[in-house]
């Protein structure tokens, strides 16, 4: 197991005169599933686009360390993240998009990987099709695919489980549960389904009037 952690250190986002979550503490560490919860619109995305470094809380600290802190500019190397806003290339195929997402973080397309990956989410012989082909099930298999590509410190999942049909839902929690054994995970949802997964979780109504 690896020694990544996060931290939040009085974390608050307000957008104009609208508090978000204000003031939120919270250590997690390596080895376990987090959940972050609330009702729609309560700010589970905001969160997990903080901790990813989309952008910025109002106010307050959010620290990744790996034994040494990491930089908000080499993030996107230790993270993997799935979200209904993740945008593909429908131009592309999935395969093209692997080849495209890897050049971008500066790595070599891991061929051996990617069928792999490609056959655990059931999609190999559809690799080479054009996305916009995709049902919206498949595409979020490939957000998958995306996320556990350069295999991450941290898995951020914001629901994860969108579009799915029951089989696409088993292997995503066969897949968290076993990613947790080596790397941190957190899930942002609603669905009890995917917070039964987590060991902790984070009620973001429980920051709103602190």
């Amino acid at each position: 197991m690896n020694n990544y952690s996060l931290n939040l250190e009085q974390v608050s986002k307000i957008y104009g005169r609208r508090l978000i979550f204000k003031n939120i503490n919270f250590r997690f560490e390596c080895g376990r599933i987090y959940g972050l919860a609330g009702q729609n619109g309560s700010g589970k995305s905001t969160l997990a686009k903080i901790i990813c470094g989309l952008i910025s809380p109002t106010s307050g600290k959010v620290i990744h360390s790996n034994g040494s802190q990491i930089s908000p500019e080499m993030l996107h190397n230790h993270i993997g993240f799935v979200s209904p806003y993740l945008v593909l290339y429908d131009e592309f195929s999935a395969e093209e998009n692997l080849m495209h997402i890897s050049r971008i973080r500066g790595l070599e397309f891991d061929a051996e990987r990617a069928e792999f990956l490609f056959n655990e989410f059931n999609i190999y012989d559809r690799r080479t099709d054009l996305l916009k082909a995709y049902s919206s099930g498949m595409k979020q298999r490939v957000k998958f695919i995306f996320a556990l590509m350069h295999n991450p410190d941290l898995l951020l999942l914001d629901e994860p489980t969108s579009n799915l049909d029951n089989a696409g839902k088993e292997k995503v929690y066969e897949i968290i549960s076993r990613e947790k054994k080596e790397h941190l995970i957190i899930v942002a949802s609603n669905e009890d389904s995917d917070l039964n997964l987590c060991e902790e979780v984070i009620q973001i109504e429980d920051y709103k009037n602190i």
